[in-house]
């Protein structure tokens, strides 16, 4: 049922559009006033539609209007002002103080009808629309099997972080994980069942992290992981908490009509980013890529640190291992 607001001070006038609005099937929400009326359009739930007389105590209705489009929600309103006036300087002026559309009094029951059927339709575009650009955001910004961020968007948020870890001089940790041996599922049961186990590894490692990480799908069975405010035993003792829950409990699929309970392990590389040493967002990235390389070169199913080391200090880095767990 469609929400209408009627805002009038005039107890007769607003009780004859009442019970008119009701005879056509909106559910009526009444103000007395300006005032009581953008108070009521404020409101998340706001009605979609507003009838505002023109003359009212505190605020008139065209500063009801100018004051709900400053609002600027993502929820349009559609306003029509009841006004007795009808100089052509007066409509011209409401009209720019945000109203859609005017009826003069005394309104004409059929002109109404079909001025906020026209309402009716706008309010309908606007919400296919609004529909359309959201849909277009989450293809844009989420990895649409993991329901992960995707490649990008995990990107720019990384590089985000890394810029305010720079300005505000604290540290950042970034985590670069896959997992193991994910090529022989798909090929042993199928590319379903290796979708299967991407999305569960990846519910289970966002049930894992803080509300404040940012966790993306990278690349194939590739994740990464920002952890802002984490040195790199911090960012390690995270990694070292994701794996547990990835490996602990095998994954169950269904091959061959019969349920299999599918063992799962990965694999971590973990840095974190020192302020007193010059890098970029690639460059930290390749130092965790780095580890998660060393990781699997290791053995899989472990956690390998390495620390940022600037670039002019020519020892190699060296590693910290938190897990030593053959797959």
């Amino acid at each position: 049922m469609q929400k209408a607001l009627i805002a009038d001070d005039d107890v007769v006038s607003r009780r004859v559009l009442e019970v008119t609005l009701q005879k056509w099937g909106y559910h009526v929400t009444i103000a007395c006033d300006g005032a009581e009326a953008l108070r009521i359009l404020e409101k998340d739930d706001a009605p979609s539609l507003a009838i505002l007389d023109w003359v009212m105590p505190v605020f008139t209705g065209p500063e009801v209007c100018s004051r709900v489009r400053q609002l600027a929600k993502e929820s349009y309103t559609y306003i029509l002002l009841l006004t007795a006036k009808n100089q052509k300087d007066d409509l011209i002026a409401g009209m720019r103080a945000g109203a859609d559309d005017y009826v003069t009094k005394p309104f004409d029951r059929q002109e109404l009808e079909v001025r906020l059927e026209a309402g009716k339709r706008i309010l309908k575009l606007h919400d296919a629309l609004l529909a359309a650009q959201q849909k277009l955001f989450r293809q844009a910004t989420y990895d649409e099997l993991t329901g992960l961020f995707n490649r990008a968007r995990i990107f720019e948020l990384a590089r985000k972080e890394f810029s305010r870890s720079e300005r505000e001089k604290i540290p950042m940790g970034i985590v670069l994980f896959d997992i193991d041996k994910f090529k022989s599922i798909n090929d042993t049961y199928g590319h379903s069942a290796g979708d299967l186990v991407l999305r569960e590894v990846a519910r289970r490692t966002k049930a894992s992290i803080r509300p404040y990480d940012a966790l993306g799908r990278y690349g194939g069975e590739e994740f990464l992981l920002v952890l802002p405010g984490c040195d790199l035993f911090s960012c390690a003792q995270q990694a070292e908490r994701l794996r547990i829950e990835i490996c602990q409990n095998p994954i169950e699929i269904t091959a061959g009509g019969a349920i299999v309970e599918l063992p799962v392990s990965a694999s971590f590389g973990s840095t974190s980013l020192i302020s007193s040493h010059p890098t970029t967002i690639e460059g930290l990235i390749g130092i965790a890529d780095e580890a998660l390389y060393q990781a699997k070169r290791s053995g899989r199913n472990r956690v390998m640190a390495k620390p940022q080391i600037e670039e002019n200090n020519p020892p190699a880095r060296t590693s910290l291992e938190l897990s030593s767990i053959d797959s």
